[in-house]
């Protein structure tokens, strides 16, 4: 089968660090699906990986979100059927996805929606499971709660940030503000949901202030390094901060004052 991977880590620029060739198809474990791949997404992990893991025994099979048909299943699958049209964010410890054929635990696995195609759905699973876990489980809201809180969404016009826009939105009462700085993305962020949009290359402290609120959770998906002693300056005490960017500089001290909790979330592996 056809696969995309590379044989050297390192920058973009590398012969080796991007290459398409043949592969085995992959044997399945109990639990396991073999997916026909009918669409991929590229996320920044994908990038990070290749930059900076060094493959194992031979060429490592990049990708990690994929669509596509169940071809086969193995010998203690419950949940699905061949011919299933499934969706599903893979395992960091496993081939990747950017395979004609793929293997998946099932237990990683979710069918379809019928409303999108296979590139619509190969888009949405690290996104999705990145925005859910920043919202339930690091900042540990049940779906209804948080009406009369706010959640400022730093980088919202990105993938994570307009997943977590809608979900705030439609499962909880939180007031969601969002951050962006082109007239296209602050027209995005609004069309997905947030009810004020600020500029996160003007004072997030100026903005915020003007809108009379301080917000009780931030989600920071991208610039918190510059943009973290303003978020801690205008959060709520014993707030609570999630990121998913990787700040070289990063002061943890400044949360002590205002006793707040902080999170890294990554997505899991089953």
């Amino acid at each position: 089968m056809k696969a995309i991977g590379y044989n050297k880590n390192g920058p973009i620029t590398e012969p080796e660090s991007l290459i398409e060739f043949e592969a085995n198809e992959p044997e399945l474990e109990p639990r396991d699906l073999l997916v026909e791949v009918r669409g991929i997404s590229v996320n920044p992990v994908d990038v990070k990986v290749r930059t900076l893991m060094p493959p194992k025994n031979g060429t490592k099979i990049i990708g990690y979100d994929a669509a596509g048909v169940v071809r086969k299943v193995g010998s203690e699958v419950n949940n699905f059927k061949l011919g299933d049209a499934v969706f599903y964010s893979g395992d960091l410890t496993r081939p990747g996805t950017n395979s004609e054929l793929h293997a998946v635990d099932e237990r990683i696995v979710g069918r379809k929606p019928q409303s999108l195609s296979f590139a619509e759905a190969a888009a949405l699973p690290l996104t999705s499971i990145t925005a859910w876990e920043i919202l339930f489980d690091s900042f540990a809201l049940k779906e209804g709660e948080g009406t009369g809180e706010s959640l400022l969404i730093v980088g919202a016009a990105g993938g994570v940030g307009s997943i977590l826009i809608q979900l705030a939105k439609k499962l909880t009462g939180l007031t969601v503000i969002a951050t962006a700085s082109r007239p296209e993305t602050t027209k995005w962020v609004q069309k997905m949901g947030a009810d004020h949009v600020i500029n996160h290359r003007d004072s997030l402290v100026d903005q915020i202030k003007a809108l009379g609120t301080k917000p009780r959770f931030v989600a920071s998906l991208n610039g918190t390094e510059k943009q973290f002693p303003a978020i801690v300056e205008l959060i709520n005490p014993r707030g609570h901060i999630a990121l998913i960017d990787d700040p070289q500089n990063l002061n943890i001290k400044l949360i002590k004052t205002k006793a707040l909790s902080f999170s890294w979330p990554i997505f899991n592996t089953p």
